[in-house]
């Protein structure tokens, strides 16, 4: 197998086509330099110069060989650079996980914080809920999750992002909208009501059940994601409790009532990791986002 020193001798040979300011421009002799590419050639099993006492050239193999010398060089200089941001977090690779309604809130100015933070990491999103996003830090498959609780704390660091409030969607000409006050659970017990899914979405389902007296005679859809929930509100097919972020998703025919809920702000949105993490870009990136050190 040849070495880097024999490609960096061939590679100044083919340049020069001279062995003797080749060997200059090596700051070495040139009786070295040519055993350096007689063992180059045996190991690669082609003759790379033609040479006589007047002229150097490259041979047909010499040519192609070049090319790809040249590659390997740049290719052994850029590890130990590439290694040492690795190691420091400054390059590598970030998977976050992050639940739907985060997309449409959070997500966009967190993404230009992790940017700024660490520009040469790759970040791979992934929409999961809370369960999966859970299974994936456990797993080693996320890195960062944006998760509603609960976790184990014991396992999992974490940072509240924020917390949020939940909203009444109706269809905008729904006679609710008239009202002009909080909606109380009163004036729900004959409306047709849009639920979240016990299961794909547990946290908001936990949290109305826990809040407001639902009816569940009154469920008509039953959904896991909150675009799907306001947009058949939108299409009137009945009413949606939401967390406050669904006001930004702009679907026309929709009007959002506040509530009246003896918790002001219950919707909550948890960044999380693994306690265990290795990951050098995760590293860096919680040392230097302004929650890290709360």
């Amino acid at each position: 197998m040849f070495t880097l020193d024999q490609l960096t001798g061939f590679i100044a040979v083919a340049e020069e086509l001279h062995f003797g300011r080749a060997a200059e421009r090596l700051n070495m002799t040139q009786p070295p330099l040519s055993r350096q590419i007689q063992k180059l050639e045996k190991s690669v099993g082609a003759e790379l110069l033609e040479r006589d006492n007047r002229r150097v050239e490259l041979t047909a193999a010499g040519r192609a060989f070049l090319d790809e010398a040249r590659r390997l060089m740049a290719l052994a200089n850029r590890a130990p650079v590439t290694a040492r941001r690795i190691a420091s977090g400054r390059q590598g690779h970030l998977r976050i996980g992050f639940t739907a309604a985060s997309g449409f809130s959070i997500l966009g100015p967190l993404l230009e914080e992790i940017g700024a933070i660490v520009p040469d990491v790759d970040i791979d999103l992934q929409e999961l809920v809370t369960g999966e996003q859970i299974q994936g830090l456990l797993t080693g498959e996320l890195d960062l999750g944006l998760a509603r609780p609960p976790f184990d704390t014991e396992v999992f660091d974490s940072h509240l992002l924020y917390r949020e409030s939940m909203v009444l969607a109706v269809p905008a000409s729904h006679p609710l909208t008239g009202l002009k006050r909080d909606i109380e659970n009163e004036d729900l017990k004959d409306e047709p009501l849009i639920m979240h899914s016990p299961t794909q979405a547990r946290y908001f389902y936990d949290l109305v059940v826990r809040l407001h007296a639902v009816r569940h005679e009154n469920v008509v859809h039953t959904v896991s994601q909150i675009l799907t929930m306001v947009s058949l509100v939108a299409a009137k097919r009945g009413v949606a409790f939401v967390p406050h972020s669904a006001t930004a998703l702009g679907i026309r025919g929709v009007s959002f009532l506040p509530l009246a809920s003896r918790e002001e702000e219950p919707v909550e949105l948890h960044a999380i990791w693994n306690r265990d993490a290795k990951n050098p870009a995760l590293a860096r990136l919680l040392r230097d986002l302004e929650f890290a050190a709360n």
